[in-house]
């Protein structure tokens, strides 16, 4: 039972929000990597950023792929 008045969060709201926070975790690790001295968590954090840009790449993909599906079933309404 649906209440009109819900705020519904989409598959492309979530999409957006991940990938946001993706390339938000990309930076981070990426300055941190860049500010610490330390060889080892510098390291580890190049290595974060790697993986995590990585995650944003796949996760623009999705949200790529999802935007033209919906595009593509409300031009067939």
């Amino acid at each position: 039972m649906g209440n009109k008045d819900e705020v519904k969060i989409t598959t492309r709201d979530k999409l957006m929000r991940a990938w946001h926070n993706s390339m938000e975790l990309t930076r981070d690790f990426e300055k941190y990597s860049k500010e610490i001295e330390d060889n080892k968590v510098k390291s580890v954090f190049s290595q974060f950023a790697e993986e995590e840009a990585v995650h944003s790449s796949m996760l623009r993909e999705l949200l790529l792929s999802h935007q033209n599906n919906q595009d593509n079933q409300q031009c067939s309404l």
